[in-house]
């Protein structure tokens, strides 16, 4: 509980954070959604929850979760990552945070959430995986964890493009081949005899063209679910967001995706985009969309943003932003709003030592007796330090947490190819 000064009287958070709404000079915005979906193996899930209560039986403090799992060799992964993501991540947060200090601990949060669930589901010894794309909005803040090769894609209100996840194809990340092969992983191609190779770059055993992922077992542990985590502010002013399976992304770029469905509202651009991919390519696989707009209370109508020449642009980054081609100005009775996304926060590395850093990046977020991934409780001196076995001991004290329990830190080792991973550590395994 929070003291209020002078009198030691003890506020509860609740009316704290009813203070906190009413003072903000920036309301709300108002959210709406739509999806849609043409399936050819079953494997795509999506998960919404909208209002979702900070504070228990307060109404105010809420925040929105969208998410889509695209899974594999069998829909598992993907049905227990929508039944059990959102508890491990919500669990890993503290209680009795203010907003801007909520919103700072979901980074970390979720990247424990992240490992819990795929720890947890390998436990189960099934050899099914999914890829990830988590999106959280509070208020004008957009949080976006994933692994995999699905993509959240922003559009703000004035035309210009910002990638919120990554993409952990083998093909498109040296750094990613070279940590993968120094845990213990072979990269390559199909090799159809006679020294043929055909195909994306796959990790062996197993043949998954993925660097991260939830589940996969029979791959090993060095395909890790450790999410990339980008975080941004939107102005006022709104914006749409698209949530989609690789079944579009490989069909449509992210400009052609918000163009085609100009106007539209939610539900019939989420249609439209899975129109338009299946058109492309064909239903070769399932092909999925939520689409999310943002917008200003009682503004009712999708984003309209004007049409925009087409040049030569090479996505250089997954993260790039495309800034807006019109120059036409307001007229002085016009009040100019500042129409931008700031960039809160990005981080991608796959170690959990980096990832889970007591100071990094708000302090103190883990009780010095409770896990960090899985929150179960440690007695005093059986917990390990999150940064044991990293080279940079000679900085940190035997007491510098957060600490793991020991299962969570076999976990660790096995992602970090310390030790055997996937499918020889569970005699029950799966074909």
């Amino acid at each position: 509980m929070l003291t209020k000064s002078g009198d030691h009287q003890t506020v509860p958070l609740s009316v704290l954070l009813k203070r906190e709404l009413a003072n903000e000079k920036v309301e709300r915005p108002e959210l709406t959604h739509g999806q849609a979906s043409q399936s050819k193996k079953g494997e795509d899930l999506t998960f919404i929850k909208t209002e979702c209560q900070r504070v228990l039986g307060d109404g105010v403090t809420t925040y929105s979760v969208y998410a889509l799992f695209d899974g594999h060799n069998g829909p598992a992964a993907a049905i227990y990552s929508k039944e059990n993501l959102l508890n491990n991540v919500v669990n890993a947060i503290p209680q009795d945070l203010n907003s801007e200090e909520w919103v700072a601990a979901l980074p970390r949060a979720l990247v424990a959430g992240f490992v819990k669930t795929d720890k947890d589901f390998q436990e189960r010894a099934q050899t099914s995986g999914t890829t990830v794309t988590f999106v959280i909005i509070e208020g004008w803040v957009l949080t976006v964890a994933s692994v995999g090769d699905s993509r959240g894609v922003l559009e703000s209100a004035e035309g210009s493009i910002y990638y919120l996840s990554a993409d952990h194809r083998l093909d498109c990340s040296e750094e990613e081949r070279e940590r993968i092969t120094a845990s213990g992983g072979e990269v390559g191609r199909l090799n159809t005899g006679a020294g043929t190779e055909i195909g994306p770059l796959r990790c062996w055993p197993g043949g998954l063209c993925l660097s991260r992922s939830i589940g996969d077992l029979d791959v090993g542990e060095y395909i890790v679910p450790v999410p990339h985590v980008k975080q941004v502010k939107l102005s006022s002013t709104g914006g749409r967001l698209i949530i989609s399976s690789d079944g579009v992304w490989d069909a449509l770029s992210a400009e052609t995706a918000f163009e085609c469905c100009r106007g539209m509202p939610p539900d019939a651009a989420a249609s439209q985009i899975v129109k338009e991919a299946v058109q492309v390519k064909g239903l070769r696989d399932d092909t999925t969309c939520i689409v999310v707009d943002i917008q200003p209370p009682e503004k009712n109508d999708p984003p309209k943003v004007p049409p925009k020449k087409q040049g030569k642009r090479g996505i250089k980054s997954m993260f790039r932003k495309k800034s807006s081609e019109s120059t036409s100005l307001p007229s002085k009775e016009e009040h100019i709003e500042p129409v931008m996304v700031e960039e809160m926060f990005e981080e991608g590395s796959a170690f959990l030592s980096e990832r889970l850093d007591s100071k990094y990046p708000v302090c103190n977020m883990f009780k010095l007796f409770v896990c960090a991934v899985c929150q179960a409780e440690i007695k005093p001196g059986e917990g390990i330090s999150i940064h044991s076995g990293t080279a940079d001991l000679k900085k940190l004290r035997p007491w510098d947490g957060p600490f793991l329990c020991s299962s969570c830190q076999d976990k660790k080792d096995a992602m970090e190819g310390k030790r055997a991973s996937g499918a020889s550590r569970y005699s029950s395994g799966s074909d």
